[in-house]
């Protein structure tokens, strides 16, 4: 049965004049054709032309989801507070965590991703390698209390989502679903005409060490990322890696000298007092590693790069687990001459992580660890010890490939899908077993 409705009956209140909170194009465009309709902060109603919408694009996300073989369910979205104990997470999610509590005092939250439900949903029926892979997913509404909703439906505190989990035997069987899951998405982004790229990312809160983003490639997009013309590389900037080419040494080593350096408290001031490049200096920021259950918790971390170049706080995590860099009033607190700070003599105790582009080098300026007083000419070995050299620094549009060695080209884009190989982070701490054909 086909249903006619009159566009004289249709419920779409249209705008003559652009809504004042809109950023971006898009959020105008919305609002002034009737579509949707702002409710608080991040949250928005949607109208009967918005939500016809919401619904075809949900109806190509299912259709490429049954082609894989996943089965849609619909989850709660308010979920118990044990779960995400158990998985660990409730302890260590940000404020973005919306949580409440009921009558009785029990806690809860508002789902801003279902890892923990439908890890306990599975550990309660699976119980044997023959009923494995099982892929469930749902379209669903999620809640995330963002600090600073912005441009429109971009970023939202409350929004409709589809989420696939899969579970799997063996390692193989996970790597093909990876690729089935990968290729949908490849196929939905086609099918709405997007312009999109894969790109290597970060996994963040969700978990796991591979993953894959599909960014729609989008001038007032968010992200930041790479690519390389000569090979198919792509990564989100803050995951992107850093080629560092073994080259001679381009400056001539000499004997480190101590200089006075008052009020000169940036790398910037420091470069144009005494007329050397910003590369040829190094900026030192500091952390502190507060993950439980280390050695190494408590301890201060000195991260080094050059004077250029930015550390990307994802790849400081990535080199010292658990790390968190001090806030501005930290310093004084910890006796510690911000913008004097350097890897020669560092106080007892701290770990320093230089990046790897500092090892092909000679002749840095640094800190002196001494307020207004900085070191020319230092060489690593001779001058300072490294404990750990990584790739630290923020990726940009000019570096090399580090896949070929081309050129990086930067653009802007918007993140509309990510799959991630999350192995056994959820299985193992919620105790979701099954019995193998050994029935082990």
């Amino acid at each position: 049965m086909t249903v006619a409705l009159r566009m004289s009956e249709l419920y779409a209140p249209t705008l003559k004049e652009d809504p004042a909170d809109a950023e971006v194009a898009s959020h105008r465009l919305l609002v002034r054709a009737g579509m949707l309709r702002k409710t608080a902060a991040g949250i928005y109603s949607f109208l009967p032309l918005g939500y016809r919408s919401v619904r075809k694009v949900e109806q190509v996300v299912r259709e490429e989801m049954d082609a894989i073989g996943s089965q849609e369910v619909l989850l709660p979205i308010v979920q118990p507070a044990e779960l995400w104990l158990e998985s660990g997470r409730w302890d260590v999610y940000g404020p973005e965590l919306a949580r409440l509590q009921d009558r009785a005092g029990r806690d809860f939250c508002l789902g801003p991703t279902h890892e923990e439900i439908i890890t306990a949903l599975v550990r309660s029926e699976v119980r044997s390698y023959r009923e494995l892979p099982l892929s469930l997913y749902q379209i669903n509404t999620k809640f995330r209390d963002e600090v600073r909703p912005r441009f429109g439906l971009l970023r939202g505190r409350e929004f409709i989502m589809k989420d696939a989990y899969s579970f799997h035997a063996t390692e193989e069987s996970l790597q093909e679903h990876y690729d089935a899951q990968a290729r949908a998405y490849g196929r939905i982004c086609e099918r709405l005409g997007l312009d999109y790229r894969p790109v290597e990312a970060e996994s963040g809160q969700i978990g796991g060490k591979v993953t894959t983003e599909f960014m729609a490639l989008a001038t007032n997009g968010e992200a930041a990322l790479v690519f390389c013309r000569a090979c198919d590389y792509a990564a989100n900037q803050e995951a992107a890696s850093t080629s560092v080419p073994r080259t001679p040494a381009l400056r001539v080593s000499k004997p480190m000298e101590k200089v006075a350096t008052p009020d000169l408290h940036t790398i910037a001031e420091l470069a144009a007092a005494f007329e050397v490049s910003e590369h040829d200096t190094v900026k030192t920021m500091v952390g502190v590693i507060e993950a439980p259950d280390t050695p190494d918790h408590g301890r201060l971390v000195f991260f080094c790069v050059p004077g250029d170049r930015e550390l990307n706080p994802v790849k400081a995590d990535w080199a010292a687990p658990g790390v968190r860099l001090l806030a501005e009033e930290e310093f004084a607190a910890r006796k510690l001459p911000k913008g004097s700070l350097g890897p020669v003599s560092p106080p007892a105790g701290t770990l320093v992580i230089a990046d790897a582009s500092l090892e092909r080098e000679i002749g840095w300026t640094v800190g002196a660890n001494e307020d207004g007083f900085h070191l020319f000419g230092a060489d690593a070995g001779r001058d300072f010890a490294v404990d750990a050299w990584a790739d630290l620094v923020v990726a940009m549009p000019g570096d090399a490939c580090p896949r070929c060695g081309g050129e990086l080209h930067g653009a802007r884009g918007i993140e509309v899908s990510q799959v991630f190989q999350l192995g056994t982070k959820y299985s193992e701490k919620m105790g979701a077993t099954f019995a193998d054909e050994d029935g082990a």
